[in-house]
């Protein structure tokens, strides 16, 4: 049994697809676990309002037909919030989408669902924590041979080559699905794909600033790989030209809280 000072709450999303910024909740499932153990489950049908695309139907088996006379958001998010309140968060991939899918959904209509002082729980990074994930494991998995002198440069070079090479024999135009089900190729043979796929530093949940040496840069656009600071110093219409592109809520949110920390910075 879990040890809880406080509820947790585990949730899964299902979505009209996977953008942050344009798709929508078609439905929700909350389980409340109260420190003694008592469970509380809330499952809800979702209307978003806008057609949900055939091929995500297909995935979850949410039609139009299914929502059409379902709440709205809007009409279920102060319960929702309230249901939510105090609670701790977990769930498997979470932080990647389901989380800021969430917050986006409450920002949007006008609600500041903030993480701030809530525990969240990922349970793919503690699967992923404490499964072998070693160069050594890798080797035996990969290349089915003992990985002999096993922390000296040059062997785990030469493992490591013969790993990534195995890895994309393994699994080059494999088809898997993400996490709301959409098929899609994670690994091709190609290094800057390969680069896109493991080389995430998030800085904002649509990944359009990123950290670099513990800077924070613009991963997209004009400024591509220029500090953020640099940019809003040298251009500063550029804050107000991206508050009114079509970026998520949560991404103009992280600007604005660097472009705060410029303006007031910690003595």
């Amino acid at each position: 049994m879990l040890h809880l000072k406080k509820p947790l709450v585990f949730f899964d999303l299902e979505t009209t697809g996977i953008s942050i910024v344009n798709d929508r909740i078609v439905e929700y499932s909350f389980i409340k676990i109260m420190p003694n153990g008592e469970k509380i489950i809330q499952t809800k049908k979702i209307n978003p309002e806008r057609p949900i695309p055939l091929e995500t139907s297909m995935i979850h088996g949410i039609y139009d037909e299914h929502v059409k006379d379902a709440p709205t958001f809007k009409l279920i998010a102060r319960d929702l919030s309230k249901f939510l309140e105090g609670c701790d968060l977990a769930g498997f991939n979470m932080l990647r989408f389901d989380l800021p899918m969430l917050v986006e959904e409450f920002l949007r209509i006008g609600l500041d669902f903030s993480t701030n002082g809530r525990n969240l729980i990922d349970a793919q990074k503690i699967y992923h924590l404490m499964e072998p994930r070693t160069l050594s494991a890798a080797y035996k998995f990969y290349c089915q041979k003992d990985l002999e002198g096993a922390h000296t440069a040059e062997a785990d070079t030469l493992a490591t080559f013969e790993v990534l090479e195995a890895q994309v024999l393994k699994y080059e135009n494999r088809m898997i699905k993400d996490r709301n089900k959409v098929e899609f190729v994670p690994v091709k043979n190609d290094m800057q794909h390969l680069h896109n796929l493991t080389a995430e530093n998030l800085v904002d949940f649509a990944n359009s600033m990123v950290f670099k040496d513990g800077v924070e840069v613009f991963n997209i656009g004009k400024h591509k790989g220029r500090p953020v600071e640099d940019v809003l110093k040298a251009e500063p219409s550029y804050y107000d030209w991206y508050q009114k592109a079509d970026f998520s809520l949560n991404s103009k949110r992280k600007l604005t809280e660097i472009k705060l920390r410029m303006a007031f910075p910690k003595k």
